[in-house]
């Protein structure tokens, strides 16, 4: 009858209502958000000594843990860091600091204001960093035709010595292992790596902030778990 009535059916229209788009902290520069934190990490020897790991000693204050998120694993000049975080001593606690762009212009203020963060004192701690995090950033700042201030510095990349004391003793060497078994750290929903690249793409593309801010949380942890390891790896010696 309606097809000989030449009538529509209608169709349901589906109710979309807004996107998260919320982020913590507070934007700095056009594109680009700026989180701090603390957190109580009490601690009674402000010179560390890291012989055990094979480093000299470096004082507690000059100490900076640093994690990328980037848009891939492969690394080259195709990928880049879209949050960077870092990790000092101030204050009797961990401060935390991240930096996250929202646009791909805002690469060039992250990446001078994390060069802010350092001094020729400064003793970089990353996990596997040596490798992958600060060759990627190095690129990044070449491409942005800044001064590149990371290979000048000290840098204690804890993935070294944790394969020297722990490679055939652990089914791996990946950092949530050595949280798992050093630290007692068993990571609830949290974003798998691989999923951070699409996270923030989304999020570039308009959509939900969720699982970009699930990435801060992952970063964040990183972050604490580097010291962590720091600190166990020299109890244990």
């Amino acid at each position: 009858m309606r097809k000989l009535m030449r009538l529509r059916v209608p169709v349901a229209q589906r109710v979309v209502g807004p996107v998260d788009r919320v982020l913590p902290g507070e934007e700095i520069a056009p594109g680009l958000r700026y989180l701090e934190q603390w957190t109580p990490w009490p601690h009674d020897d402000d010179v560390l000594s890291l012989h055990d790991i094979r480093h000299d000693t470096a004082r507690r204050a000059d100490l900076l843990a640093f994690d990328t998120e980037t848009t891939g694993l492969a690394g080259g000049t195709g990928t880049r860091a879209f949050m960077i975080g870092a990790a000092d001593f101030r204050d009797g606690g961990l401060r935390l600091r991240q930096l996250c762009m929202t646009t791909l212009g805002a690469e060039g203020a992250m990446l001078r204001t994390f060069a802010g963060w350092l001094s020729p004192a400064t003793v970089l701690v990353s996990y596997n960093g040596r490798s992958y995090d600060r060759p990627l950033l190095s690129t990044r700042y070449r491409l942005a035709r800044l001064r590149d201030p990371l290979p000048e510095l000290r840098h204690v990349d804890l993935l070294h010595p944790v394969r020297r004391r722990y490679r055939g003793v652990w089914a791996n060497c990946r950092l949530a292992t050595v949280e798992r078994e050093l630290l007692g750290v068993l990571r609830e929903d949290d974003l798998p790596g691989s999923e951070a690249p699409g996270a923030w793409l989304a999020y570039l593309r308009g959509g939900s902030a969720d699982k970009l801010r699930r990435v801060g949380l992952h970063n964040a942890q990183d972050l604490r778990s580097l010291f962590g390891v720091l600190e166990a790896m020299r109890d244990e010696a």
